[in-house]
């Protein structure tokens, strides 16, 4: 009898453990889930934006629910100009394109008399806005011509490295909205697949996306000039002409999506009127489809601008926005920091 009582004991010991020990690993998990529901987009504000981003992703990725859409279709593109990284005072690549004119201009004394080199050379920047993104991409091929795709990533490379925004003095490259890269990590961890579908040139982005926002150079699309395969000392290289190829904005912007993504995408960010197609596109599909405008509103910690600026000009998107059931993210109330390196 007494060995049966202490077997009795024994076994009535390990259930009460084996009991406590499921409680203690549903109160860990629970906490764990509480913990990754907290932390999810943290340099966001608790505001209607979150809530609908949150709801969004949430139905999408919720088998059996209305909402669901399989992990192969999650699509999510992304403008970068002013909704990745800032724009303003001008656009980043026209930064790179006036180091580059100035270093170039010793070998060139026509282009004191020559537009547009002559309003780059003369610091006149709203003759050079005037061109738009067109006008930039077409000075880049105008002054970055003649030379290998190795060549102009290094020199895009080691631009990146040393080039400093003149509002901040931080480097370009850290002047990208850290709510944005919640935002991309956030999708991707739901099984999102995240592109750039940006008007600027696509070599010049490529060299900093994946170290910026997880983007790896496949998944960039943009702007491009001809390219041509040659042999040089029996060296195979690409050399860039002073060509246009391809424009990846405004109406470019869906058509560089199916050329090179093949599929609709279901969420669509963007921040100006060069991304009205891609919305308009983006959210009409038979998938449920989510748009997203970031709109600058805070000139104390970036810029306050929309309808009449000379870069990433936001007007006919911002009307629509509502009837299109598209959000518009307000910088100023809905993000509690803008960049990693705010206080």
């Amino acid at each position: 009898m007494a060995g049966f009582s202490n077997r009795r004991l024994t076994r009535t010991i390990e259930v009460a453990l084996t009991s406590l020990l499921v409680a203690v690993l549903l109160l860990l998990a629970g906490a764990a889930q509480s913990a990754f529901a907290q932390d999810v987009l943290p340099s966001w504000n608790d505001t209607s934006a979150k809530a609908r981003i949150v709801d969004f992703v949430t139905k999408t990725v919720t088998e059996g629910g209305e909402g669901y859409v399989a992990p192969e279709a999650r699509i999510a593109v992304f403008d970068n100009d002013g909704t990745l990284w800032s724009e303003q005072p001008y656009y980043f690549q026209l930064g790179f394109m006036l180091d580059r004119v100035k270093a170039l201009a010793p070998l060139h004394p026509e282009w004191s008399e020559k537009e547009p080199f002559k309003s780059i050379l003369s610091g006149n920047l709203k003759g050079i806005a005037k061109g738009g993104e067109k006008g930039i991409v077409e000075l880049s091929m105008a002054t970055h011509a003649g030379m290998t795709t190795d060549e102009f990533n290094k020199i895009v490379t080691e631009w990146f490295a040393t080039a400093k925004h003149p509002k901040t003095g931080k480097l370009f490259s850290e002047m990208t909205f850290l709510p944005m890269r919640e935002l991309l990590d956030y999708l991707r961890a739901n099984g999102f697949k995240t592109y750039i579908v940006s008007g600027g040139g696509v070599e010049f982005m490529r060299p900093m996306t994946e170290k910026a926002y997880g983007i790896p150079p496949e998944q960039v699309i943009g702007s491009t000039i001809t390219t041509e395969y040659a042999l040089v000392d029996d060296v195979p290289v690409l050399n860039r002409l002073p060509k246009i190829d391809f424009i990846d904005d405004g109406p470019g912007k869906p058509v560089g999506i199916n050329k090179f993504i093949g599929r609709r995408p279901i969420f669509v960010a963007g921040n100006s009127d060069g991304d009205y197609e891609m919305l308009r596109w983006g959210t009409s599909g038979a998938q449920h489809g989510f748009g997203l405008i970031v709109h600058h509103t805070d000139a104390e910690r970036e810029y306050a601008y929309d309808r009449n600026s000379e870069f990433g000009k936001l007007d006919k998107t911002l009307d629509e926005a509502e009837r299109r059931n598209w959000l518009v993210v307000d910088m100023k109330n809905d993000w509690k920091k803008i960049y990693k390196f705010d206080q």
